[in-house]
């Protein structure tokens, strides 16, 4: 017995699954079969400061539209082989990502799940209730990863500060954690005086920070900070939110590398430690940026991709309008 399912993703491509033991995906003309009973994904991992694992490379899913285009993209996402999906509260797509994972065939826990608590929650109660509702929308009944998204909501600067929200969000996420409902805690867009007010407080220290890390923009000093504290580095818009296609330098770069642009760019993000989220919705570029297995850039080009110009992307997490 079969059931087959196809959907129009967007103008970039068209996936059809045929559900069975064995399957193909048919995109663009390309065709990949297998046995989902044996895949494995092929990347290598990092490991969190509580010795959970994670894949080296993850799967962006900022500003990828709810419905069938957020649905395709991770569906072809797994079948490329990432096991490490990335959504937010704020992106409203968490109901298609947990459908994609639902529907990939693929066991829970062979696929590192992360979401990230919202501005608008701003005490330990609604973060609880938050949650629940993400687990509910993706489907799952634990998360591999939660993250505070942002360290001082606009909405709480004039009322009972950031610092006061932050402390009964991470006492949110410590519950969480202890009750075993999420296996690792962390924060997004900390800076190093945001993480010293945290740590007033917690109990735990936060085992990921989430921050925009590209060439360019590398950070250096927040990224000692929390090397030092034991603290896993997550670098999302690698591609300096596309900037970095824009310079010729980074271009010459990468062709002496023998690589993409884009390939450059992750596999400096994987030379500084850091684990890096590409978002795509071009199954061609979803998988490319899978396959830097081996490529190593040299310490000049490292040096010189540190100190590129013109990539664009960061926000002061103190003075954005959200």
């Amino acid at each position: 017995m079969k059931s087959k399912y196809t959907i129009n993703v967007s103008r970039h491509f068209r996936v059809s699954f045929i559900f069975r033991s064995h399957y193909f995906v048919l995109i663009d003309n390309l065709v990949y079969t297998g046995d989902r009973r044996n895949r494995r994904s092929f990347m290598t991992r990092y490991t969190f400061s509580n010795g959970v694992t994670v894949p080296k490379i993850g799967f962006g899913t900022w500003q990828i539209p709810d419905g069938e285009v957020t649905y395709g993209a991770v569906s072809y996402a797994l079948e490329a082989g990432y096991r490490h999906i990335d959504t937010a509260q704020i992106y409203g797509n968490e109901a298609s990502v947990g459908r994609a994972i639902a529907d990939s065939g693929l066991a829970r826990e062979d696929i590192f799940l992360t979401t990230k608590v919202w501005n608008d929650k701003i005490g330990y109660e609604d973060t609880l209730a938050s949650v629940e509702e993400s687990m509910q929308k993706l489907q799952v009944d634990y998360l591999d990863l939660l993250l505070i998204h942002w360290p001082n909501p606009k909405a709480v600067r004039d009322s009972i500060g950031w610092k006061e929200r932050n402390a009964q969000v991470w006492k949110a996420l410590e519950e969480l954690y202890r009750a075993g409902k999420v296996k690792v805690i962390g924060v997004s867009n900390f800076m190093e005086h945001h993480l010293e007010a945290l740590l007033e407080t917690a109990e735990i220290i936060p085992m990921a920070n989430q921050i925009m890390l590209a060439p360019g923009t590398p950070q250096s000093e927040l990224v000692a900070y929390c090397k030092a504290k034991g603290i896993l580095l997550e670098a999302y818009s690698p591609f300096g939110t596309g900037s970095l296609f824009q310079s010729q330098e980074a271009a010459d770069l990468a062709k002496e590398a023998g690589c993409s642009v884009a390939q450059l760019a992750l596999a400096w993000s994987l030379d500084k430690g850091f684990l890096p989220l590409p978002k795509s919705t071009s199954p061609e570029n979803i998988k490319a940026n899978l396959e830097i297995d081996g490529l190593a850039i040299s310490p000049t080009a490292v040096a010189k991709l540190d100190k590129l110009e013109g990539v664009k992307g960061r926000l002061d997490p103190d003075q954005a309008e959200f």
